[in-house]
């Protein structure tokens, strides 16, 4: 059975930090590219980083350069978005997507909230 869980997302001030993790299940991990998007209230679903199967090639939204980390370790399979200096701007929930990078077969998580307010 497949699985993407999220976990990590909270209430932050401004200017805070959060580290989002996204434990994968059911497949193999390490042949999967991996994205973090979001969607915010009354919002189209959006891409906010993404990190190649092996690790070497990563994607970032431009708004989120140099806040935002993504990462991932392929032993415990599980992908991580480090956010730092969050902005209001950034609440939302955050899901997690595998691509395979075979088939091109794709899983979501069910998304964690993150809100930034003071």
């Amino acid at each position: 059975q497949v699985q993407l869980v999220e976990s990590g997302g909270g209430l932050v001030q401004p200017g805070g930090s959060l580290r989002l993790s996204c434990t994968a299940s059911g497949f193999t991990f390490s042949m999967y590219g991996m994205s973090w998007y979001r969607q915010a209230p009354e919002k189209e679903r959006e891409l906010v980083a993404s990190i190649s199967n092996t690790g070497i090639t990563t994607y970032y939204k431009e708004s989120v350069k140099g806040r935002f980390t993504i990462s991932r370790d392929n032993v415990k399979n599980t992908v991580f978005l480090q956010m730092k200096s969050l902005e209001p701007e950034d609440t939302a929930v955050y899901y997690c997507k595998a691509v395979s990078t075979l088939s091109g077969v794709s899983y979501w998580g069910q998304g964690t909230q993150v809100t930034v307010s003071s």
